[in-house]
């Protein structure tokens, strides 16, 4: 089964939740890319990008999928925080990943734009 989420370079690559099929790091790709090359390449693949980087999202808004984009705004936190929050809403993100074409994840909320 092919992937279906593309970890940003900028995210943990060790990280228990993304070690299945249905993610691919970039770090596996190619981590020297440069932001269009990975919006390329979620496009041809049809995967939703997941990422901190606010330039995804800004250019989200702009275009229709393919790539959709996750953009995590979680801020400065401890990394098992931050590994215990996104395990915890994960299902919540996927869902609202399915209906929308930018879904914006905060520390006490979930936000998506179709």
């Amino acid at each position: 089964m092919p992937p279906k989420f593309l970890i940003d370079s900028n995210l943990p690559y060790y990280f228990s939740l993304w070690k299945d099929s249905d993610f691919i790091h970039q770090k596996d790709i190619d981590d020297t890319w440069k932001d269009s090359q990975i919006w390329e390449y979620a496009k041809a693949n049809n995967l939703t990008i997941i990422t901190k980087d606010s330039d995804f999202s800004d250019k989200m808004l702009f275009h229709e999928p393919p790539p959709k984009v996750i953009h995590i705004k979680l801020g400065n936190m401890k990394m098992k925080e931050f590994f215990a929050l996104l395990t915890e809403i994960w299902a919540e993100i996927e869902r609202m990943s399915s209906e929308n074409k930018l879904v914006s994840v905060f520390k006490d909320r979930i936000e998506g734009i179709n």
